[in-house]
């Protein structure tokens, strides 16, 4: 089987994670031809391309497909993966995010592709646009959604939500869990002491770890608000930030206001390979983000036996069970915040209760070998439902 995936950018997220996994697994375990195709991936977010050329991955970099706006830059981008696909003559095209999932499919459709499925990692629309901005961007995905074969979720949520805004039917998605290396934070726990110590983080502190950019939407904020009455109340407790982006500065001037500077910890932008490592130092893992299709982050740390807070949007609910595997809040409520996070940092037992349930629910769905030999299945019924027996 020849598998063109199609993505906007190759930075250090969920989405391009997914998309690695799933191209090298196709290579690895069922001797697919792949190539990935995507354009720079620039800005402070770091760069997955050195992991994939590193593991023998081919990748085609498009100069025109970026992510921002524009119709000359957009028509060039077009043509230019129009082009990718006709020379690589996939059995199947399968397209990531909002920009690459749009001229993917469209460029895939014009070729005739035997089989266009596309992967929802987050809905490009919100409720914190504005109204113009979100009706666009909803027209946009209709338009795209008739372009493919078949819908991928991460999460039901994000079936639901795009069901609700009439992007299409419900027959047309299935929902695949985000597929990761499961096994390091298995055994995550190997790697405790030592990240505490190299964090100088004491035997006594109850660690609350927050990964994400340090973007708008992400929700920091609410977490250093929450911090003030946390440390009030159990002055044991530190919280660690794994992540970087452009509001950096902005949060590490509002922690100095708080008088927080020696609860916080900044580690900046990491490898995913050594996210394993700093949840080993956490005790809890908040995810305060306003939308977000399903954060790796919260299977992450629920497989390192870690309990979860999680602002109650999109895929949050499907793995963060209120009271069972953490705690579960609406969204930007910071005094359920704090009062969850006290909570946890006051009962140990508790939270080793929740995260042992999460890593029991979680070890078996979020192997990225499942996700792949799922997806590969849906390749091979779309395939078969054009006319085309690939095994």
């Amino acid at each position: 089987m020849r598998v063109a995936h199609v993505i906007t950018r190759m930075i250090i997220g969920g989405a391009q994670e997914n998309t690695l996994y799933n191209c090298l697994d196709l290579i690895r375990d069922y001797g697919d031809d792949v190539l990935l195709i995507t354009g720079p991936s620039l800005g402070p977010e770091g760069n997955l391309l050195d992991q994939a050329h590193a593991q023998g991955l081919p990748v085609k970099e498009l100069p025109h497909l970026v992510r921002n706006i524009h119709p000359v830059t957009d028509w060039k981008g077009y043509r230019e993966v129009k082009a990718a696909i006709k020379e690589f003559q996939p059995d199947v095209v399968h397209t990531h995010s909002a920009k690459g999932g749009m001229l993917g499919r469209r460029g895939a459709m014009a070729l005739n592709v035997p089989a266009v499925i596309h992967t929802v990692h987050g809905a490009p629309f919100h409720p914190y646009q504005s109204a113009l901005a979100r009706k666009f961007f909803i027209a946009c995905e209709r338009y795209a959604a008739r372009q493919c074969h078949k819908l991928v979720s991460v999460a039901d949520a994000m079936t639901d939500l795009l069901v609700e805004a009439k992007v299409a039917p419900r027959e047309k998605f299935v929902t695949v869990y985000s597929g990761m290396e499961v096994e390091p934070f298995l055994a995550s726990d190997q790697l405790r002491a030592a990240t505490r110590a190299e964090l100088g983080i004491g035997a006594g502190d109850v660690v609350i770890g927050k990964i994400a950019r340090l973007f708008h939407l992400k929700g920091h904020e609410y977490v250093i608000e929450a911090a003030k009455q946390v440390v009030a109340q159990c002055p044991q407790a530190k919280f660690l930030f794994v992540g970087d982006g452009i509001l950096r500065e902005q949060y590490e001037s509002d922690i100095r206001a708080a008088g927080l500077q020696d609860h916080f910890i900044l580690v900046g932008l990491v490898p995913p390979k050594e996210i394993p490592k700093y949840i080993s130092a956490m005790d809890v893992l908040v995810h305060t983000s306003l939308r977000e299709g399903l954060a790796r982050a919260l299977p992450q740390a629920l497989l390192s036996g870690k309990p979860a807070v999680s602002f109650d949007i999109d895929g949050a609910r499907e793995v963060v069970i209120n009271r069972e595997t953490g705690f579960l809040i609406p969204p930007g409520d910071v005094p359920q915040l704090t009062s969850a996070l006290v909570e946890l940092c006051q009962d140990q037992e508790l939270r080793q209760k929740l995260g042992e349930e999460g890593r029991e629910r979680c070890r078996k769905v979020f192997p990225h070998q499942v996700m792949t030999r799922i997806l590969r299945k849906i390749y091979q019924e779309v395939l078969q439902s054009n006319g085309r027996d690939i095994a």
